[in-house]
């Protein structure tokens, strides 16, 4: 057989169906930040350097500690499954289930992101997937922003962060939910494939693509945990390192300020969230240590994150293009907002 430049997955005439990201290598910047973060945690969190034994520092540590080490089993199952989910489920799956109607998949695909766990950095390359699958893109944005918000592990992790508060975790569910269908709905009625990068709106037509040769299933689980694992925990240690500065750090009248107006501190966590880049697994275990804030203000902080922040921004305008990011990211955060505002204002 003839020799050919051509890499796996490219065929003449077809568009390129991009792999998964299990099966990518890992790009380097992950890495050094995961490298970066854990070595300073390592470093202040468990002694070696003769810092003040100040009450201050001493909080810190106690903070920074607390919240990661309740956020990593949730992390580390979150990373499993969604490894599991790379490596085993047909990549064809939705375009058999879901309805063939658009404005009927939307709320589909958003509920089947509650039985499909992944993290945030995961879902983009997945919802990219499916549009070049087929799928229509107003579903594959409704399950990519409910995915990392309201799946069993992000749930869990929430009941377990606020315990004894059952109303969290449903004005969670309502809200991300509600929020998904609805972007996914103006998707239908505003949006425009021109602002998706020119090589995605080819959609693919052969065969639904595979699993990439060269590699068994179990390669492919163990390099999409690598990946997802060593991506997600360097920002759940910096989430967790920059969640203990806050309430160590910031001055109680800055703290009040926010806090004691209800519309400000809704804003404020809502714009700490897309600064924080937490895991969506962690983030729960981080809105609960801002006692300072309003339960509204917390949930509005726990829908927002998933589905706007830095990290999130960069993926989407990478895969998707910056006229598409910025449009998207935009109406996401003020549908969030909104709907983070109104559910918690009822059930809260």
């Amino acid at each position: 057989m003839e020799k050919t430049d051509e890499p796996v997955g490219v065929r003449e005439g077809v568009a390129a169906v991009p792999f998964p990201p299990a099966v990518r290598r890992v790009r380097p910047w992950p890495l050094v930040t995961a490298a970066l973060a854990a070595g300073v945690a390592v470093v202040l969190l468990f002694g070696g350097v003769r810092w003040p034994e100040q009450p201050a520092v001493q909080a810190w540590r106690t903070v920074c500690l607390a919240i990661t080490v309740q956020a990593l089993p949730f992390l580390i199952l979150g990373t499993v499954l969604s490894g599991a989910i790379n490596a085993f489920v047909p990549p064809d799956l939705f375009t058999r289930v879901l309805p063939k109607r658009p404005a009927l998949a939307v709320p589909v695909a958003g509920v089947a992101g509650a039985v499909l766990p992944g993290c945030e950095c995961a879902s983009v390359p997945v919802a990219n997937s499916l549009i070049r699958r087929g799928v229509t893109p107003a579903a594959a944005f409704a399950f990519l922003l409910s995915a990392p918000a309201i799946n069993p592990v992000v749930l869990t992790a929430t009941a377990v962060a606020f315990p004894g508060d059952p109303a969290m975790v449903a004005a969670r569910l309502l809200a991300s939910l509600g929020t998904a269908a609805a972007m996914g709905w103006l998707w239908l009625w505003r949006g425009d494939e021109k602002w998706l990068r020119p090589v995605l709106r080819r959609r693919h037509t052969g065969h639904a693509h595979g699993h990439e040769h060269g590699h068994g299933r179990w390669t492919e689980f163990r390099l999409g945990f690598q990946h997802d694992f060593l991506h997600a925990g360097g920002f759940l240690v910096l989430g967790a390192m920059a969640a203990a500065t806050f309430n160590v750090a910031v001055p109680r009248a800055v703290l009040d300020a926010f806090s004691g107006t209800p519309w400000l501190s809704v804003l404020f966590l809502a714009a700490l969230a897309v600064l924080l880049a937490v895991c969506s697994e962690a983030d729960a275990f981080v809105a609960a240590s801002l006692t300072g804030f309003p339960p509204t203000a917390r949930l509005v902080f726990m829908v927002v994150g998933p589905m706007v922040d830095l990290k999130l921004i960069a993926l989407q305008a990478g895969t998707f293009g910056r006229a598409f990011a910025w449009r998207f990211c935009t109406a996401t955060m003020v549908v969030a907002v909104a709907a983070g505002a109104l559910i918690g204002g009822a059930l809260l």
